[in-house]
Parts: structure tokens; C-alpha cells; sequence
């Protein structure tokens, strides 16, 4: 279902702080240079509604938005691997983030972002093995594609699907632009499956 409304909801710092209401969520992951605010502006078509920075890592919190009145919740997490911290500060944020994605019963599906433009990443790596490890159920986004030729795009397409089949890991992998809304309605109907295969709690 196209997002026709989309509202900030609450912000939080921890797990136990987050909001408790009967939506689904759908979660983004991403190291802080990713575009991840720029790629959930584009899907909700909401060009405010995540706070885009040039400056990496300015996301330190767990928001939650509300999508269609109730349909679903988009939770916006903090990004991972900021070089520009200290290791203590990197360490902290990951705990959080981890305990959120094992812990939160609302959670139906998690939405790596990876950068299309580069090679898979250890940091991208790791964190998809972990969340296979967990069991957690996710896909894997490529944003940027809009910076790359067609042949450049599709190659790192192909290199991902490639690297997680050698990983033993069968998802959806998904090729986006922020600036083209490449790939948008094709990640919305991801979503909507989820959705509707795991519903309210």
C-alpha cells in the first residue's frame, strides 16, 4: 500500500523507552553514511521526515514514525560503525541497537542499507551474519544506485547476491536511489508482505 501519511512518533534512547502501541514495525539499519534518511524521505515522500546531515552518524536515537495512520511503524535506528566516536561510544550504540532488534516483540522486518557504490563491506557482513544468526527476518537495500552506470548497479547487485549465497543466506536483495525513487515501489511491497504475513501483535 503506497504511504500516503507518515508522523514522528516518539524518540528513545533504549528498548525500555520505546513507545508501546499495537503496529508492526519495520525497522533501518545502515552504517551512518549510507543515505538512510535520504531513503526513508523517498519512501514515505515525507522529504522532512527523518533529519538528513552531512555530517555521518548524526542519528544517535532509536525514532519511531507512525505510517498510514497505523498501518505500520518505521523505526529509524541509530547508525552503526561512525568512525568519528570513541570505540566505548560505537560499542554503546551497537548494544543498543541489538538488544532492540532482539527484544522488540513489534519488530516484522529489518531493512539493511548497504552503499551500492562500494564492495561489501566486513561491518555490512557482520551485521547481516549476525542478524541470520539471531534468526531475525531482514533484507538487504543497495542505496546510491543513482551514482552508479546501470553496469556498475547491476554488478553490485550481483556481487551481494553472490557473497550471500556463499554465507549460506537466502533473502530479497534490492537495488535504490533516493534521488530516482528507484527500487521504492519494490521495497514498499516487500514491506506490505511482511506486513500482512506476521499482522498487529
Amino acid at each position: 500500500m503506497e504511504i500516503q501519511k507518515a508522523r514522528y512518533l516518539k524518540s528513545a534512547e533504549r528498548v525500555d523507552q520505546s513507545p508501546d502501541h499495537p503496529y508492526p514495525e519495520i525497522c533501518f539499519i545502515g552504517r551512518s553514511n549510507v543515505g538512510k534518511s535520504s531513503l526513508i524521505n523517498a519512501l514515505t515522500r515525507h522529504p522532512k521526515l527523518a533529519k538528513t546531515s552531512s555530517t555521518p552518524g548524526k542519528t544517535r536515537l532509536l525514532n519511531f514514525f507512525i505510517i498510514n495512520d497505523g498501518q505500520w511503524c518505521l523505526v529509524d535506528l541509530p547508525g552503526y560503525g561512525y568512525a568519528k566516536v570513541s570505540q566505548a561510544e560505537r560499542e554503546a550504540w551497537d548494544r543498543r541497537m541489538q538488544e532492540f532488534l532482539v527484544q522488540r516483540s513489534y519488530l516484522r522486518l529489518i531493512v539493511v542499507l548497504v552503499d551500492g557504490r562500494h564492495q561489501p563491506l566486513d561491518k555490512d557482513l557482520d551485521m547481516i551474519y549476525w542478524l541470520a544468526e539471531q534468526a531475525l527476518p531482514f533484507i538487504v537495500v543497495l542505496t546510491k544506485a543513482d551514482k552508479l552506470s546501470k553496469m556498475a548497479a547491476n554488478k553490485s547487485l550481483k556481487t551481494y547476491k553472490e557473497e550471500l549465497k556463499e554465507m549460506n543466506i537466502e533473502t530479497e536483495v534490492l537495488l535504490t536511489s533516493a534521488g530516482t525513487r528507484q527500487g521504492m515501489m519494490e521495497l514498499q511491497s516487500v514491506i506490505d508482505s511482511f506486513i500482512a504475513e506476521h499482522p498487529n501483535p
